[in-house]
């Protein structure tokens, strides 16, 4: 089994990944949050930091790039090849408003001739390997046949799907008939993508799609981030790892961002996950929520993890969703 980390934009930079890497491992490829070409055809400053390959070391990390212009995408590639990337991952799967306003991400789904169109020129022209993530339509799982029959025609490396509409953005259950349809109709490996927030939840899919052999999981890792090494037959993460894990995210994002309110931020937005894992959370969750100093933030954190445990059994499933970019 191949196990991808979801990109989840503004979530899963290249901090976040390194540290999960670090910690407790597990995933075969890191998909980097979507790179969004501009005009003047530069990076941005979190574009370049999530890309450099220093910031990638030791894991498969996958670029993802956001764009319905060919130009923009075939230059954003050779950019990313001359960072070393030999595969590019297109986004068809975003359904944020923004996004899908201005017809990309799930958006693009919506004129399958343009995105025809569009796919024969990247494939004709990029020298790197392409694969896509994709939603099954914009507002009627009906429209997958149409875009199967687009995807079959392209020599992508494989094909991601999550498979719902984007008007249901994280809504309802995933399509699981329209997956299998999928499967049968595919000529390219196929991932599965959408709601694998437990070992019990890949259980239920490989037992429904024996074949499926590739995996990505979104927000389930960041309320269990030892997700991926108890699928490999390792562990749920103890008291002492969390720890480890959250004191070496809020030191690198002390270091790499200023003002306390940038920092804590990335910490409260960590803790909405994390939180329902350990006895007591709602006090402890309440306490960092109202902190507005890294210090007072600090103090509630060591009380929590001095006087609290870790409590698995308590996590809700429908607390939280594989919510990916």
């Amino acid at each position: 089994m191949r196990l991808y980390l979801a990109p989840l934009e503004g979530i899963t930079g290249w901090i976040y990944r390194n540290a999960l890497y670090q910690c407790f491992g597990g995933f075969d490829r890191y998909f980097i949050p979507f790179i969004s070409p501009n005009q003047m055809g530069h990076f941005s400053t979190r574009e370049k930091k999530d890309l450099l390959p220093e910031h990638n070391q030791g894991m498969e990390a996958v670029p993802q790039i956001l764009t319905t212009r060919a130009e923009d995408f075939l230059r954003t590639a050779e950019k990313l090849s001359d960072y070393g990337y030999g595969e590019i991952n297109l986004n068809l799967g975003c359904p944020s408003k923004t996004v899908v306003s201005k017809g990309r991400g799930a958006g693009f789904l919506a004129d399958p001739d343009g995105l025809d169109r569009f796919l024969e020129r990247i494939f004709d022209r990029c020298s790197l390997k392409i694969s896509i993530k994709t939603r099954i339509g914009v507002e009627d799982p009906g429209e997958f046949r149409r875009l199967m029959e687009i995807y079959n025609r392209y020599p992508m490396t494989e094909l991601i799907i999550h498979p719902r509409v984007q008007k249901d953005f994280y809504k309802n259950k995933p399509n699981l008939d329209i997956f299998g349809q999928a499967l049968e109709e595919s000529i390219h490996p196929l991932c599965y993508n959408g709601d694998l927030v437990s070992v019990s939840d890949v259980q239920s899919l490989s037992e429904r799609f024996p074949d499926v052999e590739r995996l990505m999981m979104g927000r389930g890792v960041l309320a269990d981030p030892a997700l991926a090494r108890q699928l490999r037959g390792g562990k749920r993460a103890d008291k002492t790892e969390l720890k480890r894990f959250h004191d070496l995210l809020f030191r690198e994002y002390s270091q790499e961002m200023s003002g306390d309110r940038t920092i804590l931020y990335k910490m409260k937005e960590f803790w909405t996950y994390l939180a329902p894992a350990f006895t007591n959370n709602k006090k402890y969750a309440k306490k960092i929520k109202k902190s507005e100093k890294c210090a007072v933030y600090s103090k509630v954190v060591e009380e929590l993890f001095a006087r609290e445990e870790v409590c698995w059994e308590a996590v809700p499933g429908e607390a939280y969703s594989d919510r990916d970019s």
